[in-house]
């Protein structure tokens, strides 16, 4: 059992062998497990720390009404979902996110200097800012996640299936909003945690949903506060509870589930339409461009099984092209980390939107004319398929070093891991010249 809860990160697990029937280990300890020193269910239940589930970094304030008994005085109430707040602390509401500083904290038995999770308080602000029931109150830098499109794992509670496109309340952090069920992604099977294709989730099925709101949520995940990244869905006719969730941080969804990968071909597809669509341009064209640069702009992505072996082509390919004139740039994925990439977490959550970036920058910088090259060596199907698509309209070069790993994907230009980089460059500079993307003279 330890081996199938570990995936689900949970910080601590308890052992207790109990009988509900006969009362062993529940009360008192069973003459019938000497074996077990362990404590009883009450025994444990009194004693259990539960100091470590509390947040006390992200100050999380949901107004839920406004007191103003008279002209001098006008205080938010509400309870502190998360975090610490002093008098004096300067804080944003939201979604105004006009600033103020806390004046007063207010309670039934007298004011505070400061307060903490799950206490009911009254808070008085220095400024006159317009805050409304369903507002939210936070530090200024300190600022949750503000979207209308989100993810997140669902448990389905209604007798009628959950479908794709289907609208119904959503009740976060003391509002309503209207939501819509964008892409069931996958369920969960609960006896073996394996993911399942799936476009609709039935009775207390669990799955992973792509869900927009009419309004934006203010939220963290679930991981890192329970109180802001949870909620519940109600059925917008009956009102009924038809589903609770917990939100991700980020998009992801486990490569090795190819069929998932159509899934989000689609909605890809929309983005990068829309994008396009939207997409402002200077006065120079590319074609422009062309004639200045003397060749095409072109992604390169240099992949393989030895990471230094392919960061090390990379790079010797954007000298080799720099000497043939050409606008070559590399930039290398610790650059990426470390400064376009500094506000999320190297784990697989946050993978797609680290590809999803990296796709983005490929397309500016193709637009741009550049001949952009990165090494990715621990990319697979799914992070190339989305870096094709993201890089749209404009073509990307897969140049594979060493044995092909790839079930769907296929390298434009497969080359051996013999260190032979003249060969090598040879051999892209081939398929550049083929796909016109440099003059035929450069070879």
């Amino acid at each position: 059992f330890s081996n199938f809860i570990e995936p689900l990160q949970f910080p601590d697990v308890e052992f207790i062998p109990l009988s509900a029937l006969k009362g062993d280990n529940v009360v008192d300890k069973s003459l019938n497990t000497s074996w077990y020193a362990g404590p009883t269910l009450l025994e444990f239940l009194e004693n259990v720390n539960i100091s470590d589930d509390l947040n006390l970094n992200d100050f999380r304030f949901p107004v839920q009404y406004v007191i103003r008994p008279n002209l001098d005085f006008r205080g938010f109430a509400g309870s502190v979902y998360s975090g610490i707040v002093k008098v004096g602390d300067r804080i944003r509401a939201l979604p105004s996110r006009k600033e103020s500083t806390v004046k007063n904290i207010v309670t039934a038995d007298g004011n505070l200097d400061e307060a903490f999770a799950h206490q009911a308080i009254t808070i008085e602000l220095e400024d006159e800012i317009d805050i409304s029931s369903g507002d939210m109150i936070v530090h200024s830098h300190n600022m949750p996640k503000i979207s209308s499109n989100f993810e997140a794992v669902l448990i389905w509670m209604n007798e009628e299936p959950l479908e794709n496109g289907l609208t119904y309340l959503l009740r976060h952090a003391g509002r309503n909003v209207k939501t819509r069920i964008d892409t069931v992604v996958y369920n969960i099977d609960v006896n073996t945690l394996e993911k399942k294709h799936a476009t609709t989730l039935k009775l207390n099925e669990i799955g992973r949903l792509a869900l927009s709101t009419t309004k934006p949520l203010y939220f963290d995940a679930y991981s890192k506060n329970r109180n802001t990244g949870s909620f519940v869905l109600f059925h917008p006719v009956s009102n009924a509870t038809v589903g609770a969730g917990m939100i991700i941080d980020g998009t992801s969804f486990d490569a090795s589930q190819t069929g998932l990968i159509k899934d989000f071909e689609e909605r890809l597809k929309d983005h990068v339409a829309r994008r396009e669509f939207f997409w402002e341009t200077g006065l120079v064209d590319h074609r422009e461009r062309t004639l200045r640069n003397r060749h095409k702009g072109k992604t390169i992505v240099v992949t393989g099984q030895n990471s230094s072996a392919v960061q090390e082509l990379a790079k010797q390919l954007e000298r080799h092209l720099f000497r043939l004139n050409m606008n070559s740039y590399y930039l290398g994925l610790s650059s990426i980390d470390s400064g376009l990439d500094a506000d999320i977490t190297q784990d697989i959550p946050d993978r797609d939107e680290q590809i999803r970036r990296i796709g983005e920058l490929a397309r500016i910088l193709t637009g741009a004319g550049l001949i952009f090259i990165t090494a990715l060596a621990d990319a697979d199907d799914y992070d190339l398929h989305r870096l094709k698509l993201l890089n749209s309209p404009n073509e990307l070069l897969v140049v594979n070093l060493g044995d092909n790993v790839f079930k769907e994907i296929t390298a434009d230009v497969s080359l051996n891991d013999d260190n032979n980089n003249e060969e090598h460059f040879s051999e892209i500079l081939k398929w550049l010249s083929a796909k016109s993307i440099i003059p035929e003279y450069c070879i």
